[in-house]
């Protein structure tokens, strides 16, 4: 079973149980300073799992693409990607344990097939300490379910990941691990949540290829070890727990439900082989790569190193293709500048490899796709068209390449340092190992160590943007980022009346000390252009203007005018704020004379006069993001 006949068929079981099917978010989020990137399935709903009514409803399901930058230096194996699809499921409030694992189960052996021998869960060893009892129903429910296969589940506690390497398997089906393997809050493990912080234990489900345990990883396997034997294909999240002021924990009222799949993963067990990267999605891409290499090796009968270097550009540009698509451009700062990474040193590998171009090969990245996401890219040509882009960032990098070799030569004078390597990196584009490779050549060394160092500082910064600062993705909910984000939505519109409707949002960053948007438009600003658009939203604020949140049907909305994220697919029902006229309600919102109106979830002030009490909007900075994108950071002051 393929990845497209295996995320239909996970949509329609799940829209078969009463769940509403909801559009993949986009891969950059909005009005979200604390991450980059959507790097989970459930990150854009947990609003919603921690209590707020979601407009479709409490049963939801989606395929939610994902990108996790962290994993870049890691693509090259069998199993890591930096693009993936996580399948999930959601009940907020409704079903609870008793209905989702035996839904899951069913769906993994019989809509997809997986032979219920090869699966193995794991379980909450519980907390005596904070009074948090060990998960007994959830391995119970799963005993059943193996029992109707003919299959004994014997229970094991193992506890610590560490402590699964001497216990081992002891003939087990079920595995109780500690709350760092199985506790799910947005803080960690139960000691680290604060207080009304919701969380609760979570049972995974391993797919078990049978390869042979390698005892560097530890002396014994179990379903946690980094062997290669197990995969994990599945997690369901009960979020059941809130902890008090006096550090106890009790029962939510409302209980919630969140599972998330690997769609690869769960491919690759289905095909039993656990190279993710011989699955569906990257089929047409090896398919015609060999097209591209001309007396070349093809990849069927590539080395290790060659096939390291085949999976490199295959990932590599099948995520830079839906973030360009997502709007994100290359660039030297935030998101875009993971994109530039991304193709450069997707670029690199191609030319080890023999590709002299890898601008062609984006529409064997887009075919695979074609089933699920064809609007999706149809409509983002219209804006940025994948291959254009990759094709103009290839031809600056590589003269980008011809300047890094000047550099090269002056440094190869004598012994090249970290720091020195690590300029060759960060500023011309030079992966180390063409740093090495050239100093190899002329007899001289490269400090690697001291180029780690520069790295990790490097990488450190990189994931105080990118990565999860939280686990979830909730944006900070500060009265200051609350009263900023609200200006945002003013400033949008002062934009748009200044400037031209051209103008749309390509972007934004909010914190407690300033807002960012970058919006669509070719030409700097004049200083009358800005002193306009800051006299139009202190305008707004002095007005007092009442802004007002409401759920309501998406054409309704997309007829009122609603400004929308770009590139986002939206359920039936929205949310959307609107900020004026005076005098307009939940009840009666007066969308025809608002002042502006946007799809978004939150959170605002109640008026606009909130937003004086921290001062008069000043625009602080304006300048260009990147091709016809220009960006404004604006403050409260």
């Amino acid at each position: 079973m393929n990845s497209n006949e295996i995320r239909q068929k996970y949509l329609d079981f799940f829209k078969e149980r009463r769940h509403v099917i909801l559009p993949s978010a986009s891969l950059v989020p909005q009005n979200d300073p604390t991450t980059l990137f959507t790097g989970s399935g459930m990150q854009p709903l947990v609003p919603y799992l921690l209590g707020k009514e979601h407009p479709e409803g409490s049963r939801l399901v989606n395929s939610q693409k994902c990108f996790r930058s962290m994993d870049i230096e890691e693509v090259g194996d069998n199993r890591h990607t930096t693009f993936f699809e996580m399948l999930g499921n959601w009940s907020l409030g409704d079903y609870f344990k008793k209905e989702q694992l035996p839904w899951v189960f069913e769906f993994l052996t019989d809509v997809v097939g997986l032979d219920p021998t090869k699966l193995y869960v794991t379980a909450f060893i519980g907390d005596p300490k904070n009074n948090i009892p060990k998960d007994v129903e959830s391995a119970a429910l799963w005993k059943k379910l193996f029992s109707k296969k003919g299959i004994e589940a014997v229970d094991v506690e193992i506890g610590s990941e560490e402590d699964g390497y001497t216990k081992g398997m002891q003939d087990g089906r079920i595995f109780y691990y500690d709350a760092k393997k199985n506790w799910w809050s947005r803080s960690g493990t139960p000691e680290n949540m604060p207080a009304g912080e919701p969380g609760g234990p979570d049972s995974e489900i391993f797919y078990d290829f049978g390869i042979e345990h390698d005892p560097k990883w530890g002396e014994h396997c179990h379903p946690n070890c980094d062997c290669g034997r197990f995969l994990e294909i599945g997690n369901s999240v009960f979020m059941q727990y809130i902890k008090k002021e006096d550090g106890t924990f009790d029962l939510l009222p409302k209980q919630n439900v969140d599972f998330g799949g690997g769609l690869e993963r769960i491919e690759a067990a289905s095909n039993n082989d656990p190279d993710v990267f011989n699955t569906s999605t990257f089929e047409c891409f090896f398919n015609r790569v060999d097209d591209f290499i001309p007396n070349g090796t093809a990849y069927g009968k590539a080395d290790l190193e060659q096939r390291r270097a085949f999976r490199i550009v295959a990932d590599h540009l099948r995520a830079a293709v839906f973030l360009i698509a997502d709007g994100v451009l290359p660039s030297n700062a935030d998101q875009g500048y993971f994109v530039r990474r991304l193709l450069r040193r997707a670029i690199r590998y191609a030319d080890t490899l023999g590709v002299t171009t890898i601008a062609p090969l984006v529409s064997h990245i887009e075919c695979q796709y074609l089933d699920g996401y064809v609007d999706y890219f149809t409509e983002s040509k219209a804006v940025h068209d994948p291959s254009a882009v990759v094709r103009e960032e290839e031809e600056r990098f590589r003269t980008t390449l011809v300047k890094g070799m000047r550099e090269f030569e002056k440094l190869a004078r004598g012994n090249i340092s970290g720091k020195e390597a690590f300029t060759l990196f960060s500023t011309y584009g030079f992966p180390l190992e063409l740093t090495q490779e050239l100093a190899t050549e002329r007899g001289i060394s490269v400090d690697v160590k001291a180029f780690k160092v520069e790295m990790s500082k490097h990488q450190e910064f990189s994931r105080a943007g990118s990565e999860q600062k939280f686990k979830g993705g909730l944006a900070d909910g500060s009265e200051e980022t609350t009263r900023l984000h609200t200006t945002h939505h003013l400033l949008l519109k002062a934009l748009q009346m200044v400037l031209g409707e051209h103008v749309k949002q390509r972007g934004s960053n909010i914190t407690a000390e300033r807002l960012r948007i970058d919006f669509s438009h070719g030409e700097k600003m004049t200083d009358e252009q800005k002193q306009e658009v800051e006299r139009i939203v202190n305008e707004q604020i002095d007005a007092g203007l009442p802004v007002i949140h409401s759920t309501i049907p998406k054409e309704e909305a997309e007829k009122l005018g609603a400004e929308m994220e770009f590139g986002a697919k939206y359920p039936d029902m929205v949310s959307v704020y609107s900020v004026g006229p005076k005098g307009a309600t939940e009840e009666n919102p007066k969308f025809e004379n608002a002042f502006s109106m946007e799809f978004c979830g939150g959170p605002h002030v109640a008026n606009t006069s909130d937003i004086g009490k921290n001062g008069i909007f000043k625009i602080k900075k304006e300048e260009a993001s990147s091709a016809g994108i220009r960006r404004i950071k604006g403050a409260l002051e």
